[in-house]
């Protein structure tokens, strides 16, 4: 018989919960492989075994938080009107965030750089954005650069988002402040054409 192994997947899920919630409540320089195995009754042996150290611990934190956001933005199905989806899109990044405020605090505290001027990966949670900017710009819905349209999208969400987790906007006031943001940030980048209709349509009783 084998020697039992100490080090499975549970011990693994432990230290990447633990690191998580340390690394998103925690100056960064506190969360050291002694503090994070301690919490997660493990050995620091198990964190280099399992992870080759601190750096592949944080980058399996980092790794989960990208899949969990890019699972979520890729659950939003793409419909005939793009911007829409792209709305749809923002309420599933609220969504996603405020149902996983460790992971969202470590994937934009430092630990993930949204560098938009590089490549997009398959895997990436900017691509459903990317994807459905382009339907929008294909539709004469948006005028711009795909890159600059995300990068305000995303600006606008994760100012909302930041506010909300930190407890500085009650739920009725983020969702009045979400809705309308939103809007106006996609009505800034529609076309003429589209934006007298959007504004008519507002104007309508």
């Amino acid at each position: 018989m084998g020697r039992p192994r100490t080090n499975d997947d549970a011990v693994r899920e432990r230290l990447v919960a633990c690191a998580t919630e340390m690394l998103a409540t925690r100056p960064r320089e506190s969360v050291t492989v002694r503090a994070v195995a301690a919490a997660a009754d493990a050995s620091t042996t198990a964190v280099y075994s399992l992870f080759g150290g601190k750096d592949g611990l944080i980058g399996a934190v980092r790794d989960r938080a990208v899949a969990g956001l890019f699972r979520s933005l890729s659950a939003v199905q793409p419909s005939p009107e793009p911007l829409a989806d792209l709305y749809a899109l923002a309420a599933a990044y609220r969504r996603w965030g405020l149902g996983h405020t460790h992971l969202y605090t470590v994937l934009f505290g430092g630990v993930q750089a949204f560098d938009p001027a590089g490549q997009v990966g398959a895997a990436d949670p900017v691509r459903p954005l990317i994807e459905a900017i382009d339907r929008a710009r294909a539709a004469s819905l948006l005028a711009g650069e795909p890159t600059p349209i995300a990068l305000s999208i995303w600006a606008t969400l994760h100012g909302l988002v930041t506010l909300e987790l930190a407890g500085a906007l009650d739920t009725a006031t983020a969702d009045t402040a979400f809705r309308s943001a939103i809007h106006a940030t996609l009505r800034g980048w529609t076309t003429p054409a589209v934006f007298r209709t959007l504004r008519q349509s507002e104007a309508a009783p």
